[in-house]
């Protein structure tokens, strides 16, 4: 039997819809996963294995393929275990087929059945509010995420066992809530600089006009000091600019527990090379 599970993948901070298919067939017990799989996809075998064991849920005695579909985009990371799990239970039976429509699953599982957050929870719900499926079954961490973003509900859950259940619609979960509002950050207050009043001015003018601006001077001349001090004075984000950030974070796996109200400030050390800068590796962070 063939079942299907939609997902999302990471590409950059962009999710990606990704249908997990999951087809049992009578042969030597074998599992496969095609479908450009790193080797954390690849290991989900022994995760999916033992998670549904486990949970005291049968696991195919069977030939079982699974395909992730589009098969030109890379898969990476440990998120695709929840949705093949939830798959290969309907493909057994055990879940309704038609149970899995309308939802988006994401979802690292433990050896035990419990469920653990991945990344991107906001990049899949604005994914998802763009393309749908607009229901999240996400771990509990990943949906409080997810759930900032306005017109997507995200579902949280800790065990396959609750996923199972929600699914067949055994037991009820009410959808993740926001724990803040906004997320203010606190800046050294641009009022204590004493002197420098040229860098002050042109700092003033920078922060006003959203010009770029370079410091040049000596150690101790209160570069860096300037520089902290400047989101301080900067307009609060807008609601886009406030997502944008948020997409940031959220694929690079920083939590947050509200909409950032100011502008983030991050310092290198002046010696990072280009490649440090700007994320590194085959995939930017």
């Amino acid at each position: 039997m063939l079942a299907k599970a939609r997902t999302f993948a990471l590409w950059g901070l962009e999710a990606v819809p990704v249908w997990v298919e999951a087809d049992v067939s009578p042969g030597l017990p074998s599992y496969s996963v095609v479908g450009l799989p790193d080797a954390a996809v690849n290991e989900s075998r022994d995760r999916v294995r033992a998670a549904i064991k486990n949970a005291g849920l049968p696991y195919p005695q069977a030939r079982v393929v699974v395909n992730l579909a589009p098969a030109d985009l890379k898969k990476e990371g440990p998120r695709f275990d929840l949705p093949i799990a939830l798959a290969l239970l309907a493909a057994q039976g055990v879940l309704p087929l038609e149970a899995l429509e309308g939802y988006a699953i994401a979802g690292e599982l433990g050896l035990g059945g419990e469920v653990r957050p991945v990344p991107g929870g906001v990049n899949m719900a604005l994914a998802a509010k763009a393309e749908g499926p607009k229901k999240l079954l996400l771990p509990q961490a990943t949906a409080r995420e997810a759930a900032l973003v306005e017109g997507v509900e995200a579902y949280p859950v800790e065990s396959l066992e609750e996923a199972l259940a929600f699914l067949k619609g055994e037991a009820e979960i009410a959808p993740a809530r926001p724990e803040g509002g906004e997320e203010a950050e606190t800046y050294p207050d641009f009022a204590d600089l004493k002197g420098q009043a040229k860098a002050r001015r042109a700092a003033e003018i920078a922060a006003a006009g959203f010009h770029h601006l370079l410091m040049s001077g000596s150690p101790g001349s209160g570069k860096t000091m300037i520089a902290r001090r400047l989101p301080g004075i900067l307009p609060d984000l807008t609601q886009e600019e406030a997502m944008e950030v948020l997409k940031i974070r959220s694929a690079a796996g920083v939590p947050s527990r509200g909409l950032p109200r100011r502008p983030p400030f991050r310092a290198p050390h002046h010696t990072v090379s280009e490649v440090g800068l700007v994320g590194g590796g085959a995939r930017a962070r």
